[in-house]
């Protein structure tokens, strides 16, 4: 056990923090009656979380560097637990929420380590072996999820989605302080602060304009300061890093087509594959009946799919470029979305199988393809910081698309209710929001199936279309690596970057 300590403490942490992205998928239904949360409020829960990884991920690789990252991976793992002890205690959306993205920030300190505490542990063929469990370990967590949310809802209550992560985080630390060898960077190294602080403000601000536009309207004064203060933090967050002697992100590699398109693709694969879901849970409970773990299990296929194929596909698909294989997937993606776009007031369950699956296995395809296509577009000193960008672009991807996909389905069931008590603005939003029991005394309950109906229709079709061009951009834009330049193995020179 000693041997296989360090992969198994990291391992149980990876395990948790990205099975927290997903889990509250299919507890949205639960926690709106419980704390009487409106949508935004919804999807705050999902996006602060998200947004905190995708803001601090960078940041917290280097202050690793510099602290140790036994060390920060300990302590990340602590404040990830008491933040999920105070998510389970929450008693309004607000204290949900902040705690939430305290959450998000004990993960990024996590995630910033696992690879290198794996390099610094193994060597060889224990180190493949370690990094492959790695890699299976972090597909499966997304993966399973819903379903797993569900179980827990429905068995015990919303709550333990959090409080199941506290022994698993105790034995992440016990583990870690037993078993794992301490490991800093050798050289000079800085934590870019300033450039963290004006990514975060970015990130913060523009999802916060997308959020809160479809309440108050684009035109409104506070999304058009959201906004400013948005293209503000970019503009920071482009000057401290061209004058920074550490950045967080060399700006010249963004020069680099290669580069920029995979940015781009791990930007829209998140988005797209999995920035509607969060709708179609509570789609699938409050208009159609389902129980959490059935709503878990109807999205199943998605899952299924995305295994099978990045199992097979990893095989199969060895040596091939990756823009056939990114591009390819992104395409998948588009066409499951699409075909998920065809629901009407009589549409069960069922009718998002085949988009599912579809949607799968374009995840199957891109997922484990992105990070080697991002260090084979970048020069070897660069590969840590490439691999960072990779996790950082796919986090906020998944942020931004819950919020704009919110969005577009209000605005379509907005469309779609008829004029009568309540109006249809106000009507949206607690539709969406999973208060569709509150709807039926004052609205007919077919007129509530076709307006949600159609709202997750424009939003799945909003959601292949951008997969789409992503995926067209991928193909056009993505060069292979260099001839003669001997293959790639992602998580072997990713972890050995961090070092």
């Amino acid at each position: 056990m000693r041997k296989w300590g360090p992969l198994v403490a990291v391992c149980l942490g990876t395990f948790m923090l990205l099975l927290d992205v997903t889990i509250v998928i299919v507890a949205l239904p639960d926690m709106a009656g419980s704390l009487h949360a409106s949508l935004s409020d919804l999807q705050w829960v999902i996006d602060i979380y998200a947004l905190a990884l995708a803001a601090l991920l960078l940041g917290a690789g280097a202050a690793s560097d510099v602290t140790g990252r036994r060390r920060l991976y300990a302590a990340g793992t602590a404040l990830f637990a008491l933040a999920s002890l105070a998510c389970g205690l929450s008693t309004s959306p607000a204290m949900l929420i902040a705690m939430r993205g305290i959450q998000g920030v004990g993960a990024a300190a996590m995630f910033a380590t696992t690879l290198s505490l794996l390099a610094a542990a193994y060597q060889g063929r224990d180190r493949g072996i370690a990094l492959g469990v790695w890699g299976a370990v972090s597909g499966a967590a997304a993966a399973i999820g819903p379903v797993l949310g569900g179980v827990l809802t429905q068995s015990l209550d919303w709550r333990w989605i959090f409080f199941v992560n506290l022994p698993v985080s105790a034995a992440a630390i016990w583990l870690t302080l037993r078993s794992v060898t301490e490991s800093r960077k050798q050289g000079d190294s800085r934590v870019d602060w300033a450039g963290t602080a004006a990514f975060a403000v970015f990130a913060g601000a523009l999802t916060f304009a997308v959020v809160r536009a479809d309440t108050v309207g684009w035109t409104s004064a506070r999304t058009g300061a959201a906004l400013a203060v948005a293209v503000l933090g970019l503009l920071a967050f482009v000057v401290i890093e061209s004058r920074a002697a550490h950045p967080l992100l060399d700006l010249a590699l963004l020069r680099r087509p290669s580069f920029a398109v995979v940015m781009l693709g791990a930007l829209a694969f998140n988005a797209t594959a999995f920035g509607v879901l969060p709708y179609t849970s509570i789609w699938l409970q409050t208009l159609l009946g389902l129980s959490p773990v059935r709503a878990g299990l109807a999205v199943l296929p998605l899952a299924v799919a995305s295994f099978v194929v990045a199992a097979v596909g990893g095989r199969l698909l060895h040596g091939r470029s990756p823009r056939l294989v990114i591009g390819g997937g992104l395409v998948f993606i588009a066409a499951g979305a699409l075909a998920q776009g065809t629901l009407d007031a009589d549409s069960g369950w069922s009718g998002l199988a085949v988009g599912l699956v579809l949607a799968g296995v374009g995840v199957g395809l891109v997922s484990p393809a992105l990070a080697g296509a991002a260090l084979a577009s970048v020069p070897p000193r660069n590969a840590g910081m490439a691999s960072g960008a990779v996790n950082t672009f796919r986090q906020l991807g998944f942020a931004l698309g819950v919020a704009v996909f919110g969005t577009v389905a209000t605005s379509r069931m907005e469309h779609s209710l008829p004029g009568g008590p309540v109006a249809p603005h106000t009507a949206a939003h607690i539709l969406a929001g999973g208060g569709a029991s509150a709807l039926r005394p004052r609205i007919a309950d077919r007129a509530l199936h076709s307006a949600f109906a159609a709202g997750l229709d424009g939003a799945a079709l909003v959601a292949g279309a951008l997969a789409l061009l992503a995926g067209v951009a991928v193909l056009v834009f993505l060069r292979p690596a260099p001839a003669g330049k001997p293959p790639v193995r992602e998580h072997e020179r990713l972890a050995t970057a961090r070092r």
